[in-house]
């Protein structure tokens, strides 16, 4: 089983976590990480809760439309933690 997560809005996410000047100069693939990381953290932290073992990628380069995954030239799997 698989779950699809697409962050839409992360430099909006760090601008409202830090201050206004460090959001104006990081671009928006470094905030997608910063946001993805805590996110992927803040899952493994409840999913250990209810005693769920698994893993969790945050993979760059596909979408999904409708009932199709549609995977792209930059498709690399970022980073990938086991709990």
């Amino acid at each position: 089983m698989a779950i699809f997560l697409k962050i839409t809005n992360p430099t909006e996410v760090v601008k409202k976590k830090t201050s206004k000047w460090l959001t104006d100069i990081t671009p928006e693939r470094i905030d997608r990480k910063l946001v993805e990381d805590e996110v992927i953290k803040g899952i493994i932290e409840q999913l250990t809760l209810e005693g769920i073992k698994g893993e969790i990628s945050a993979i760059n380069g596909f979408e999904v439309n409708e009932s199709s995954v549609i995977t792209k030239n930059n498709f690399v799997i970022r980073k990938t933690k086991t709990f």
